[in-house]
């Protein structure tokens, strides 16, 4: 693995925390949760061959429904998404952040190819079209940078998490200025959104974390297992091409607004 790639201090010893100890009655609920989400993502693979006639409204459903049947509730506020080209950003938290980006805006995914080995989402993702990119191969990230590109002009959405690594969500990191090159060649918006994962009082919980060695597993079971759990999508104002920014001014504005740049990142890890 490059030295240059981001990375985040957040792991599941010290930042996860499930909200509450598991009850015996709980388990059997937790299991139908999965299975639920399993058979949704089965249906998904499944009419995959018919991405193209199936309507955008019944995507997003499909995606809200994902998250709903893992047990958490989602609440969304702000405008919709633009219609055309348009590069969708978002703080990135837990393997449940990208069905709720697809549920403000269908689109293609850019992530790193060891999703493609993820049993299920992995089919789905390669499938679907996902932009996957290898992360440790620095020379290749001009033709990433190209292909998004390319995918912006034709009127498709591309959605991304800038960090380039999940954290826990009581800290964010600092976004990469790359994947905002291409939204400057393709001359199309950038649609910021921001994530947050809380508990039914309205306090912050990191319970739906996936970060550092935590295992994908563990993380399905603590949300499964996981009571009152509520995702906050804020889809923020867009930023128009005509802007006027360069791609450190664009990623600056797509930042959400409470996050501070970590002490320990250095220029080594800026793209």
């Amino acid at each position: 693995m490059s030295a240059w790639l981001p990375t985040a201090p957040c792991t599941p010893e010290a930042c996860v925390r499930a909200p509450a100890a598991v009850r015996a009655r709980d388990v059997p609920r937790a299991v139908l949760r999965l299975g639920a989400v399993v058979l949704l993502l089965l249906a998904g693979i499944a009419l995959t061959p018919f991405g193209a006639r199936i309507p955008a409204s019944l995507v997003g459903r499909w995606c809200r429904w994902i998250v709903r049947a893992a047990g958490v509730r989602v609440r969304v506020t702000g405008a919709a998404a633009p219609t055309g080209g348009v590069l969708l950003v978002a703080n990135h938290i837990s393997w449940l952040d990208v069905p709720l980006l697809a549920a403000v805006r269908p689109a293609r995914m850019l992530a790193k190819t060891e999703v493609r080995s993820w049993p299920v989402a992995g089919a789905l993702a390669a499938r679907g079209g996902t932009l996957f990119i290898e992360r440790d191969r620095l020379r290749a990230l001009p033709d990433t940078v190209a292909r998004i590109a390319g995918a912006l002009r034709r009127g498709t959405a591309v959605a991304a998490f800038p960090e380039g690594s999940t954290w826990c969500g009581r800290a964010q990191g600092t976004f990469r200025r790359a994947v905002f090159q291409a939204a400057l060649d393709a001359g199309v918006p950038v649609q910021p959104v921001l994530l947050r994962y809380r508990l039914g009082d309205g306090t912050t919980t990191t319970a739906p974390a996936y970060v550092g060695a935590d295992t994908l597993p563990a993380s399905l079971w603590r949300v499964a297992t996981a009571r009152g759990l509520v995702a906050e999508v804020e889809v923020r104002d867009p930023i128009p091409p005509d802007s006027g920014m360069d791609r450190r001014a664009l990623a600056r504005a797509a930042q959400p607004p409470e996050t501070t740049a970590p002490s320990w990142t250095h220029s080594a890890l800026v793209a």
